[in-house]
């Protein structure tokens, strides 16, 4: 008895190392100490400590700009790689086209309903005027930024392709440079198989380069938060917690929006029992939760596909890795829930045409984006929605630093939509295979 104690007694403090340890906790621990000196600054501290904040308030910056610098660049490398990703899946035959068509479709359904679910909440549940413009204050060190004006419909079509790309990229035209990025994706595929490849080969080294760049910037993520949050707690005071919980509802409710959308289409359109459909996910769920990690789904979704739904072996031994590979359910849903509450904190109200772009955007960056650390994909993945919006892009480090309860719900929604997905898609290939026994 006294060794099954010692066994568990180090399993628990082998858990609590592995927590102190992740960057996640450092960060979040980070924006709450930062929080706190800059709260007892502004009611204890003097001028000289005001100066020392603004000091400090330069590093977060440098920190900030830092991580930006690295957007456009990994936006093209990661967009040309996953258009090539795609385009391979489609080759393999009438199955993979399929599954993108499915794909494609849900990652749009995902865009529309998070939009009206984030705008409804926020309207319902709004953040108190002080507390958003404190904040807001906090981090930018003044009044929030005004959107620039929204072009009419002739000339948003017209701005679609950039005259010139490198001008699009140095403006922060995301869509343009989306829209480039995927014609060159596209055209890439064309190429001789030999040129092909050596030319994906060095878009994936930037790529690759460009992820090095963000780890580096990410690894001095505590410091940088934790100038960023002084700032805020000096101008905000303790209140800002009450924004951050805020938004943490708002983008965990997209995201489990997107876990629920995923269970009624299984068993509507999957027709699949729901307590048969309950008894598959429930094991991969329990592992979503404890990893937030789709990947390491994997394995248990192919074995309940395969036991507990009777899907066809060939049909999860194909759909669920290229689901794994390129389809996100939640990523365009919580990625737009993140900008929605950006836009209502920041006074900010895009218009209907540059929310088309910000869904067109936040699809393009779910596919490209799928596979990288899951601090780089937040901004890589939120930062060119923002920027398609006219959205500050200040915010964006505070919210990572409490983006681990979101990501959660991202995984849930995740690898619910990977087997909905499947179910759906096995039940037009017949004949069906027996189901494996338990």
């Amino acid at each position: 008895m006294s060794y099954v104690r010692g066994e568990r007694r180090l399993g628990i403090l082998d858990k609590i190392l592995k927590l102190l340890n992740s960057l996640s906790f450092r960060v979040l621990l980070a924006l709450s100490l930062g929080l706190a000196v800059g709260a007892l600054v502004a009611a204890y501290g003097d001028s000289a400590a005001g100066r020392a904040i603004g000091w400090l308030e330069a590093v977060g910056g440098l920190w900030l700009n830092a991580l930006r610098m690295t957007v456009v660049p990994l936006i093209f490398a990661v967009l040309v790689g996953g258009i090539a990703q795609v385009s391979d899946a489609a080759a393999t035959g009438r199955l993979a086209l399929r599954a993108l068509a499915w794909f494609g479709g849900l990652l749009a359904l995902s865009a529309l309903t998070s939009l009206t679910l984030s705008q409804g909440l926020l309207a319902v549940w709004p953040v108190a005027p002080e507390s958003a413009q404190a904040l807001q204050a906090g981090v930018s060190g003044a009044a929030a930024p005004v959107a620039a004006t929204a072009p009419d419909f002739a000339v948003w079509i017209r701005g679609l392709a950039p005259s010139n790309p490198i001008k699009a990229a140095a403006d922060d035209a995301i869509l343009p440079l989306v829209v480039f990025a995927a014609f060159t994706g596209f055209a890439i595929t064309r190429l001789p198989a030999a040129r092909r490849l050596a030319l994906l080969d060095v878009i994936e080294a930037v790529g690759e380069a460009m992820v090095i760049i963000v780890r580096w910037v990410l690894w001095a993520g505590p410091l940088g938060v934790f100038a960023l949050g002084l700032g805020v707690g000096l101008r905000a005071g303790v209140g800002a917690a009450g924004v951050l919980g805020h938004y943490v509802v708002v983008a965990s409710a997209a995201g489990l929006e997107i876990a629920a959308l995923a269970y009624l289409l299984a068993i509507i359109v999957g027709r699949v029992p729901i307590a048969r459909w309950a008894q598959a996910t429930a094991p991969v769920l329990a592992t979503a939760f404890a990893t937030q990690s789709s990947l390491a789904c994997l394995p248990a979704m192919v074995e309940r596909a395969r036991d507990d739904l009777g899907v066809p072996a060939r049909v999860a031994g194909l759909v669920l890795p290229l689901a794994v590979a390129v389809f996100r359910f939640t990523s365009p849903a919580v990625n737009l829930a993140v900008c929605v509450f950006v836009a209502h904190v920041s006074g900010v109200h895009p218009t209907l045409l540059q929310y088309a772009g910000a869904v067109l955007v936040a699809i393009a960056m779910s596919i490209g984006s799928v596979g990288l650390p899951g601090q780089v994909s937040f901004i890589v993945s939120v930062a060119p929605i923002c920027l398609a919006l006219g959205l500050p892009t200040s915010l964006l480090p505070i919210l990572l630093a409490v983006e681990v309860v979101p990501d959660i719900f991202r995984t849930l929604g995740n690898v619910t939509g990977d087997m909905a997905v499947t179910q759906i898609l096995a039940r037009g290939e017949n004949p069906l295979e027996p189901a494996r026994q338990a």
